[in-house]
């Protein structure tokens, strides 16, 4: 079965399967730096980590800012919700309906973005519900085992 990945490239968004991925031929040639090969033409690409899925990459010389979309963020993106851009957290919130699995936080404990908050179990399916911000968390609505409903507050943070 094949997977497809989403990408923004400054404000065009591109769509790539497996299928093309592989396709791509790509040669490290030092650290950040590539030689790569497509459709018969030679590119020079150097990559630079701009934070989390985020990156600019200088392809023969040209400047592009790209974002990746995993598949976590395709699936929120076509549930209607986001969970980028937020750098005050004020709580989280259910993305579906599953059942807890565990908290990974508590009460009082400062949360930097990207740490995990709790396991969501969701169509068979575990998904680790991370924290889109730094904050403190204030209080926490779900313990281990609790079934919720998409949109329910899981954890409210100061």
């Amino acid at each position: 079965m094949s997977k497809s990945y989403k990408a923004k490239i400054g404000k065009q968004e591109i769509e790539l399967s497996t299928e093309q991925l592989a396709k791509l031929n790509a040669i490290s040639t030092q650290d950040g730096q590539f030689h790569v090969l497509h459709e018969s033409k030679s590119y020079h690409a150097i990559i630079e980590t701009q934070g989390n899925k985020q990156f600019e990459v200088i392809l023969n010389g040209n400047k592009y800012q790209i974002q990746l979309f995993d598949e976590y963020d395709q699936l929120i993106d076509k549930m209607g919700l986001t969970v980028a851009g937020a750098d005050k957290v004020t709580d989280i919130k259910a993305p579906m309906p599953g059942l807890v699995l565990s908290v990974e936080v508590a009460d009082g404990q400062a949360v930097n973005k990207g740490e995990a908050l709790l396991i969501l179990e969701a169509m068979k399916m575990e998904n680790v519900i991370k924290s889109p911000g730094g904050g403190i968390v204030k209080s926490i609505a779900v313990k281990q085992g609790t079934a919720v409903e998409k949109g329910a507050v899981l954890i409210e943070f100061e």
